[in-house]
């Protein structure tokens, strides 16, 4: 089981990969609104995303496109999304129906994720006020002057749901979504990562998430693919947020007997109707208690690739997603 990968629907709606200018396509093109439309740049062709993106706006109308996933959008080389940020906020007003952005919707095979080279989003996030849903890969530390994903607190009506897929979560951007105000905000995710790759947050830098003063209407919080994921465990066991939950995850990580012992040991759980553990590092004992706290239907403790884990022989754990 992989973490990084291209999603079959998005906001609800089937994925549709745009034909190039110069692609065959049997059937015409389906309703604007009936599909969530991928572009993907040919890295090693034509046509490259700027033609690619013309050719979106001449062929589509996209006055009622509700769902927008970008591949990737670099030739050759691995270039920054900087251009493509620039033309998405450029051409707002061509998109009044936009309800979902998927930035960077790129699998291993195109490239790591933490090498995609990422820019600042604030500007995308402004420029769309009716988006409910967002979501980046990507990540990262600086390397070779390359820029990275960065954020300034915003302020947003509509989001709903909010995910950050990263190897490794900048530390700024995830102050910058405490501070940020979505009051509608519903469902929020973010791939910590390791530090290795940029990943330095830390439990103080989750404060305001876990106060649950941050975001009224917060019904979902995955705080995962951590190294620090017994840290976070403890904190959230504690964390007024998890009275207003009604899922948590806290999969992906190098969660241990450690995190498990403080969530069994912690406030009230018996309300979430889902605890995603999945790539975890915790005992067959403890991952029992949890299943026989919650019912064994509301946790999900799938160990995935872990399985060979054996803290006798490897005390090194490893997160699932960080390169």
């Amino acid at each position: 089981m992989t973490d990084i990968e291209h999603p079959e629907t998005f906001h609800g709606l089937p994925v549709l990969t745009l034909p190039g200018p110069d692609g065959a396509r049997a059937e015409p093109l389906p309703a604007a609104d009936a599909v969530a439309w991928r572009l993907e740049s040919d890295w090693e062709g034509d046509p490259t995303f700027a033609t690619l993106w013309q050719h979106f706006l001449d062929t589509v109308d996209t006055s009622r496109v509700r769902a927008l996933l970008i591949g990737p959008w670099w030739q050759g080389d691995y270039e920054s999304v900087a251009p493509v940020i620039d033309l998405l906020t450029g051409h707002a007003d061509r998109f009044p129906a936009l309800r979902a952005l998927f930035l960077a919707d790129v699998v291993s095979e195109e490239c790591e994720v933490s090498w995609l080279i990422m820019s600042d989003i604030t500007l995308l996030i402004e420029a769309f006020g009716q988006l409910e849903e967002l979501t980046v890969r990507g990540g990262g530390e600086r390397i070779e002057g390359r820029t990275t994903l960065d954020l300034r607190p915003v302020r947003h009506t509509s989001l709903k749901k909010l995910r950050f897929e990263s190897g490794g979560l900048p530390s700024s951007v995830v102050r910058a979504v405490g501070a940020s105000e979505l009051p509608a905000l519903e469902h929020l995710e973010l791939w910590l990562g390791v530090t290795e790759y940029g990943g330095e947050a830390t439990v103080d830098d989750l404060a305001p998430l876990l106060s649950g003063a941050a975001f009224p209407a917060l019904r979902h919080l995955g705080l995962q693919n951590s190294e620090i994921q017994d840290e976070i465990a403890a904190a959230v066991a504690s964390a007024p947020v998890v009275a207003q939950l009604e899922s948590l995850s806290l999969a992906m990580g190098t969660l241990s007997d450690a995190g498990a012992e403080a969530l069994l040991s912690g406030q009230p759980l018996t309300h979430l109707t889902s605890l995603d553990l999945h790539h975890h590092y915790i005992s067959d004992a403890l991952v029992e208690r949890l299943g026989n706290l919650l019912g064994s239907d509301r946790v999900n403790s799938e160990i995935d690739e872990v399985e060979y884990w054996d803290p006798e022989e490897d005390d090194e754990r490893y997160v699932a997603v960080s390169e």
